[in-house]
C-alpha cells in the first residue's frame, strides 16, 4: 500500500491546535449552544428548568456535567419535530432512523448545518487519506439514512467526483469500480466482503483494482477485518464514526497515517465518557459509554447524548484532538445490523401481530456469506402447530419485520416450548457470529 499521509499544510489550522486553544473554543461554543438550546426548544427548556440547571451555569468545561443528559427516548417521546431549536421552516432538510414503536426518530438541519457536515465529512475523508480530484464509489445506502447523502456531500465538498451508487446490486457495483475506477470507497464493513465474494465470482483479482481507500462506518468491525481487507484488497481501510443524533457520518475518524483510533472533531462535538450506571463522569482512559454535546448544531442541538456505545477517550496523536477507541459493544440492547438499528422490543411489537405464535422469541447473529444475518426464533401456539400453518407464520412475522423494522430476517418457527426460557431476565439476543 502507498504512504497516503496527507500533506500537514492542506490540514485545518484547528486540527493541529493546542489543547488550550482546543479548549477555549469548546467553551465559548458550548456556551452559545447551551444558551441556543434553552432560548429556542421547549424541550430543553423544560429539561434544564427540571434538573434546576440554567445556560449561565456553564463557564468552564467542567460545569457541562452539571447539565441533564439527553436520549434517544426523547426523541421518540417527541416526534416528529419537538425538540428542534429552529422554525421547521428553516430547516433545509430531515433525516429519520426507526425507533422501537416503528416510529422514526427524527433528525433536522438547517443550511449551516448541512455546510459544516459537509466540511466534517469532507476532513473526515482527506484524514482517510483522500483527496481533491479522486473519484469516490458511495455505496452507502441514501435516503433517510443520513451515511449516502452524508458521505456524497462531504466527497463533492472535498472536490472529488463522486459516484453516488447507493446499495445492493453487487454485480453492478464491482463492474462500475472496474470501469470507473474509483480511488476511494465509502461502504459499510460487511459490504464491502459481498463485493469482494463478487470480485472473486467474477474472475477477478481485487488487489488489481483501482481502490486505494475504504471509509469504513454504520456498524462495528474489527481490527481483524481490517487486516483482511487491506490484504486482499492492497488498500487502506480507515474507519469513521456518527450517529444521526449528533450528526451523521463524520463525528470523528481514523487518520490513515496512524490507524490508532478515531479522532473526535473537538471543534463540533465536545465527548464525555460517563459511567452507563450510575451517570457519572470518567476520566479519559477509563472505558464506558460516550456521550456527545453539539457545539454549532442550530436545527437540533444535542446536550449530552448518551450514544450507548462503550469506548474510552484517548489523548490525540496524528491530530491534536482526542481520540476514541473502536466501538467494544453497547450500554443497551440495539443490534446494529448491517448499518440498521434494531431492538429487540421492535421484534416482539411484530410478533404479537401473528396470531399463530406464542409471545417467547430469542435473536440470533450469525454469519451468512460473510454479512452479518438474523434469525429470530419463535414457537407456534399447539393449535397451529401444522407445518402449513407455522410456513404461514414464518413468512408473517419476517414480512413484518422487514416492513416496520427495515431488515430482512429468517423466521424459525418451533414446537411450543422450543425457545428456551429464563429464570430471570431474558436473553433476547445470541451472538453466533464468532462461532
Amino acid at each position: 500500500m502507498n504512504d497516503l499521509t496527507p500533506d500537514r499544510t492542506t490540514l485545518d489550522p484547528i486540527e493541529t491546535a493546542s489543547r488550550d486553544e482546543i479548549a477555549a473554543l469548546q467553551v465559548n461554543r458550548l456556551k452559545w449552544s447551551l444558551s441556543h438550546a434553552y432560548e429556542n426548544s421547549p424541550f430543553f427548556r423544560a429539561k434544564f428548568d427540571a434538573a434546576g440547571v440554567h445556560p449561565d451555569d456553564f463557564s468552564t468545561l467542567s460545569d457541562l456535567a452539571r447539565f441533564p443528559f439527553t436520549t434517544k427516548q426523547d426523541l421518540r417521546d417527541s416526534y416528529p419535530f419537538g425538540m428542534f431549536a429552529v422554525p421547521r421552516e428553516k430547516l433545509a432538510r430531515i433525516h429519520a432512523s426507526s425507533g422501537t414503536t416503528g416510529k422514526p426518530t427524527v433528525v433536522g438541519y438547517t443550511a449551516r448545518d448541512i455546510h459544516n457536515w459537509a466540511d466534517l465529512v469532507a476532513r473526515s475523508i482527506r484524514a482517510s487519506g483522500g483527496r481533491k480530484g479522486d473519484i469516490c464509489h458511495i455505496a452507502y445506502g441514501y435516503g433517510l439514512f443520513t451515511g449516502g447523502l452524508g458521505a456524497h456531500y462531504g466527497a463533492e465538498r472535498l472536490g472529488c467526483t463522486v459516484v453516488p451508487v447507493s446499495g445492493g446490486m453487487t454485480e453492478r457495483q464491482v463492474t462500475l469500480i472496474q470501469d470507473f475506477k474509483p480511488r476511494i470507497i465509502m461502504v459499510t464493513p460487511s459490504y464491502m466482503l459481498s463485493i469482494l465474494d463478487e470480485f472473486r465470482r467474477q474472475g477477478l483479482d481485487p488487489r488489481e483494482s483501482s481502490l486505494e481507500v475504504g471509509i469504513f462506518g454504520a456498524e462495528p468491525w474489527t481490527n481483524e477485518m481490517r487486516r483482511e481487507i487491506e490484504d486482499l484488497f492492497d488498500m487502506h481501510a480507515v474507519d469513521i464514526y456518527g450517529l444521526s443524533e449528533i450528526m451523521g457520518p463524520g463525528v470523528a475518524n481514523e487518520c490513515v497515517e496512524a490507524k490508532d483510533g478515531l479522532h473526535i472533531w473537538e471543534d463540533h462535538f465536545y465527548p464525555e465518557i460517563i459511567d452507563p450506571d450510575t451517570g457519572d463522569v470518567l476520566p479519559d482512559g477509563e472505558l464506558g459509554e460516550l456521550v456527545f454535546t453539539t457545539l454549532t448544531k442550530e436545527g437540533l442541538p444535542m446536550v449530552r447524548y448518551r450514544t450507548r456505545d462503550l469506548t474510552r477517550l484517548l489523548p490525540g496523536t496524528a491530530r491534536s484532538m482526542r481520540r476514541m477507541e473502536k466501538v467494544t459493544g453497547r450500554s443497551d440492547d440495539m443490534i446494529i445490523l448491517r448499518g440498521v438499528n434494531v431492538f429487540p422490543t421492535q421484534i416482539e411489537e411484530q410478533l404479537f401481530k401473528c396470531k399463530g405464535l406464542a409471545p417467547h422469541f430469542q435473536i440470533e447473529l450469525v454469519k451468512k456469506n460473510r454479512m452479518d444475518a438474523m434469525i429470530v426464533h419463535v414457537e407456534c401456539l399447539p393449535d397451529h402447530a401444522e407445518p402449513e400453518a407455522r410456513a404461514r407464520a414464518a413468512q408473517e412475522l419476517a414480512h413484518h419485520v422487514k416492513s416496520v423494522v427495515g431488515v430482512s430476517t429468517q423466521v424459525i418457527v418451533h414446537d411450543p416450548d422450543g425457545v428456551s426460557r429464563s429464570q430471570g431476565k431474558a436473553q433476547r439476543v445470541v451472538d453466533s457470529r464468532s462461532a
